[in-house]
């Protein structure tokens, strides 16, 4: 049973890691910089941490620079104010992810500048034979450590642990907690869920200032995902821009 825990949180942590701190925070928003050598190490890294529910970098940092330009108008990629359900809005946010990947949604000049590209790579691991086996994988790891069949249950929070981790955000952020700035969008800061959610849940401070690295702002926020940026680029693997 432990080891099914500790495979969870490991699971949740290292997959919104990544996601916040490469595709968020580096393709979408370009709050620091790095040089390809490690560009590809956290493309690879992204993989082996998101498995099933990958999402390209590039995909990632043009639907985020366009949420952030509609915020909750009819154009806004995910927004519940558009959506009267989660499970509507997240078919809807697939739908335009899938689009602007396949290359079936054309999208606007000025969301196109300053992505990570890795095509060969991004075409491996969004591939369904890698969903499959990363899929086979958690399945095997609770055939062999579960105590109880019934912890397989928790097996689709692992296939679509990306999505998830985004639902948290795209919804509640904009349904509930505390606004510290009068946006014209209705996104929240949900305290203390932006520690678990490694600063994400900062939502309305990231609204209000998008190109600000650190997304904690009062005394009692805490922006994990910054930390670890700061300690990054004393140890020059990324450099924050100034």
């Amino acid at each position: 049973m432990l080891a099914i825990i500790l495979f969870l949180v490991i699971h949740h942590f290292s997959s919104l890691f990544v996601q916040t701190f490469f595709q968020h925070r580096y393709a979408a928003h370009q709050h620091f910089t790095m040089t390809k050598g490690w560009e590809k190490f956290f493309f690879i890294l992204t993989w082996i941490t998101q498995g099933s529910s990958y999402l390209s970098a590039s995909t990632y940092g043009k639907m985020h620079r366009m949420h952030h330009t509609f915020a909750d108008t009819d154009k806004d990629v995910h927004s519940p104010k558009n959506d009267k359900t989660i499970l509507k809005m997240m078919l809807k946010t697939k739908d335009y992810y899938m689009g602007i990947f396949r290359g079936t949604f054309v999208v606007e000049e000025r969301f196109l500048g300053n992505l990570p590209e890795w095509k060969s790579f991004d075409s491996f691991a969004h591939g369904m034979p890698s969903r499959i086996a990363w899929g086979v994988v958690y399945l095997c790891f609770y055939l062999y450590f579960a105590p109880s069949y019934w912890l397989l249950l928790l097996l689709p929070i692992h296939f679509f642990m990306g999505p998830i981790h985004g639902v948290i955000i795209n919804w509640f952020a904009h349904k509930v907690g505390y606004r510290n700035h009068k946006t014209q969008d209705t996104s929240t800061n949900i305290f203390p869920v932006e520690i678990l959610m490694l600063g994400e849940a900062l939502h309305n401070n990231h609204h209000h200032s998008a190109t600000r690295a650190n997304f904690a702002q009062k005394w009692f926020e805490v922006d994990p995902t910054y930390l670890t940026e700061w300690v990054m680029d004393k140890l020059n693997i990324i450099q924050l821009k100034k």
